[in-house]
């Protein structure tokens, strides 16, 4: 078992882990600590707790302190240096004419770097803004661009539920979301309807799909033929997927009749292995399909596969970039704390100086010289 907290940091939803290093820390404690990115500053959303050491990715970076007063100061200083920084971006954007949409900036917490994040169609040669904004700042800079599920999530907003968005509050990583997740629900294809504030379709249609995929395998289609407990054979009309349950159409005295029945009441043929399944598009009651809806919403899921596929090519190249300087730039030994005498060499003081040594006088023999206040 080891102890971990969790912390999470201004504008990334994720939640990452560190050792909280003997240190007395609560949820809602505000903690210095060192990231792939540098030194941070992040608020404690996962108080201490014991954990298998299988369950962990290791190393797990110590806590480096309890932030100070001066440390919150420091994080309200970045806060209001980032805005400035924005604005001049913005100009020097203006200035090289480049097509880019600039969304936030932000501060390490050691000011060793400042990202900015912009939005594009295709990609920006932004040299010589980099030039400029080094000029500027003396500090690495960093433009990122990102897609436009990213950009809502670092703006944040409301949901068409009421609440908070998801991509803001609490979500780490998006996922690919699919028209046949709508599907499977049961839900209208409406564009209106089952797409987000980012324009693509909303992440919360991933949340349920494991259970609607189930769901629906324990349940007939609508227009299958299938054969009742009591004896009929009909074709189904509508099923209610949490229910569990079919409207079947039997005819009964050479008349048709509408009759509700339990999933483990009927027998009917599996399709769960079907290819073509996924695409046969069922309309809901009384709705209409609109092809430039269908085709509207194949576009949204389109366009999400292809920034997804993109930014991970992009983090794959910045994952390689950084092993490469770390293999060329090797970092040098640091104590484990300030107080940590391990890293200091071992001199014997006991042990007698060589005065001809080169370390000392260039190697001169000064013993039985005079001092005249020259060398």
């Amino acid at each position: 078992m080891i102890l971990i907290i969790g912390v999470r940091f201004r504008k990334s939803g994720k939640v990452y882990y560190f050792d909280p290093s003997g240190f007395s820390i609560n949820k809602g404690n505000h903690v210095i600590v060192e990231t792939a990115r540098g030194v941070e500053y992040g608020t404690v959303v996962l108080g201490p707790r014991d954990i298998d050491n299988e369950k962990v990715i290791q190393p797990l970076k110590p806590v480096i302190r309890i932030a100070t007063e001066e440390d919150d100061n420091t994080n309200i200083e970045n806060i209001e240096k980032e805005k400035e920084a924005f604005d001049i971006c913005l100009d020097k954007i203006k200035k090289h004419g480049l097509k880019m949409k600039l969304i936030d900036s932000e501060y390490t917490f050691d000011k060793n770097k400042l990202l900015f994040y912009f939005t594009a169609d295709g990609r920006i040669d932004f040299r010589d803004l980099v030039k400029d904004l080094a000029a500027i700042f003396r500090t690495r800079i960093e433009l990122r661009q990102i897609g436009v599920r990213d950009e809502t999530k670092l703006m944040g907003g409301i949901g068409i539920c009421g609440r908070p968005l998801c991509c803001h509050t609490y979500l780490a990583d998006f996922a690919p979301v699919s028209i046949k997740m709508a599907k499977e629900q049961n839900l209208s294809l409406n564009p209106a309807k089952i797409s987000g504030v980012c324009g693509r379709l909303m992440c919360c249609l991933k949340n349920e799909e494991e259970a609607y995929e189930y769901l629906n395998s324990t349940l007939p289609h609508i227009n299958d033929t299938v054969k009742t407990i009591d004896g009929y054979e009909g074709i189904v009309h509508s099923i209610s997927v949490l229910k569990q349950k079919a409207k079947i159409l039997v005819t009964k005295d050479n008349e048709k009749e509408l009759r509700e029945y339990h999933a483990s009441e009927l027998t009917f043929e599996r399709r769960n292995n079907n290819p073509d399944a996924d695409n046969i598009v069922i309309p809901l009651p009384d709705e209409e399909l609109d092809e430039d809806a269908l085709k509207e919403l194949e576009e949204m899921e389109q366009n999400d596969l292809e920034e997804l596929t993109q930014q991970e090519e992009e983090q794959h190249r910045h994952n390689e970039k950084l092993v490469h300087q770390q293999k060329k730039y090797p970092k040098k030994h640091k104590p484990d704390h300030p107080g940590s005498t391990s890293h200091k060499k071992n001199y014997n003081i006991n042990k007698p100086v060589n005065k001809k040594s080169s370390r000392y006088n260039n190697g001169k023999n000064y013993n039985n010289r005079p001092y005249n206040g020259q060398n």
